[in-house]
């Protein structure tokens, strides 16, 4: 049996090894643009110099040689042809598979302001090579502005803090990191981040990156007619599935991504596909926990990926910690929020009929292990008649009589 991998991130890194303790005489390829083994969660501390190359890598030492598995790396994949069972790659060669697992992940976009996508010294933040642009930037110029406030965006900021440059974030929200946050929690973060120089424009839109006659970057207009000095600029608009290879094979994908059910399956018997390629929830513990499926199915174990609790974030940026799980605002007006502002630390939980559908905590986050059991269990709080901030686990687990615990 051979088994090949696409993509070396968190779902390919983790299907793979998955994949050798279930079939420990297959033949098991992995596959890699990518150079190196690195977590993307953690970029901004390779920009910062706070971890070099190999203190990103979050596999095991020697993982390569101990699950003895084949890495090609450096190389891309260009085409599948899942009718003859094979992948065409970016060095002329072509690769035959039993079982295909694609992990290959997604890029960052770039939107259609003018200029922008022509220009030079323009990246995203989305692997290493991106990384290092930003990093031998940051000594160069003077002037950088970051395209987006939402986690990435922030990353890149906390990466480009110690060089003394002029940051200026341009974000269309009214707050930074409006997904994950309210006005408030989102508000303590922006002092913070204006305490350290950083230049918040939020509630505009960038209109057109004035470029000189070499294409490098000089100014960027906003559609407020203000003007932004650049010579840098750092986009975190999104990102998109990498699912271009898949252009005329059989395996069906939309504009999100590739389409997989709970087993991590395609619509082609062996073809399976896990973490942000898919699209759908593109976070860390949910790219791991879907290559994991995929690649126990394709090894004939059945494992279904019933938890697709993917709106938890935890986050701690210039020492503020910080954690939101599911909404972080209500809904409507069916919704009660409740809140809690005590010793420098921010609580709000957002409810309904006895069930908790979000929270937000912020400085001292010992609060937040409950309440993401009381959230992905959807455990009704009616009958408990504490404050909802004193909730511990003794107000939701009994004893069995053999000492088990059950709700």
């Amino acid at each position: 049996m051979i088994y090949v991998v696409i993509g070396a991130s968190a779902s390919g890194i983790n299907g793979a090894r998955t994949l050798r303790k279930l079939e420990p005489d297959a033949d098991i390829i992995l596959i890699s643009k990518d150079e190196y083994v690195y977590s993307r969660c953690i970029l901004h501390h390779y920009i910062s110099n706070k971890r070099n190359i190999d203190a990103l890598n979050f596999s095991e030492k020697d993982y390569f040689k101990k699950y003895n598995i084949k890495w090609m790396r450096g190389i891309a994949v260009d085409k599948l042809k899942d009718k003859e069972h094979e992948i065409e790659l970016s060095d002329g060669s072509r690769l035959s598979y039993d079982k295909l697992l694609i992990a290959s992940g997604a890029s960052s976009f770039i939107p259609p302001v003018e200029n922008l996508r022509g220009a030079n010294n323009v990246v995203g933040l989305r692997n290493l090579e991106d990384a290092q642009k930003i990093k031998d930037a940051a000594k160069k110029v003077k002037n950088v502005v970051v395209l987006g406030a939402g986690l990435i965006g922030i990353d890149a900021i906390t990466g480009l803090l110690g060089y003394g440059l002029n940051i200026s974030v341009v974000e269309m929200n009214d707050r930074i990191l409006a997904v994950q946050l309210d006005k408030y929690a989102a508000g303590r973060y922006e002092d913070l981040f204006r305490e350290n120089g950083v230049n918040l424009k939020l509630g505009v839109k960038a209109e057109k990156l004035l470029v000189d006659e070499a294409n490098n970057p000089k100014e960027l207009l906003l559609n407020t007619g203000e003007i932004i000095p650049c010579e840098f600029v750092v986009v975190s608009a999104g990102v998109r599935a990498n699912t271009a290879f898949l252009q005329g094979s059989s395996v069906k994908f939309d504009k999100f991504g590739l389409i997989i059910d709970e087993r991590g399956k395609t619509n082609i018997g062996d073809v399976y596909g896990a973490g942000d390629v898919t699209g759908r929830n593109p976070i860390w513990p949910t790219a791991v926990k879907e290559g994991i499926v995929a690649a126990s199915n394709m090894a004939g174990k059945k494992l279904l990926m019933t938890d697709f609790f993917g709106s938890k974030n935890t986050m701690n940026f210039l020492g503020l910690a910080t954690m939101s799980l599911g909404n972080v605002s209500v809904p409507d007006e069916s919704y009660k929020q409740e809140i809690e502002t005590k010793d420098g630390n921010y609580k709000k939980v957002i409810h309904k009929d006895g069930i908790i559908y979000g929270a937000i905590i912020q400085g001292d986050l010992s609060y937040a292990g409950i309440l993401t059991q009381l959230i992905r269990r959807k455990i009704n709080i009616s009958a408990v008649k504490k404050s909802i901030f004193e909730i511990d686990y003794s107000d939701f687990f009994n004893i069995k009589e053999n000492l088990e615990y059950t709700f």
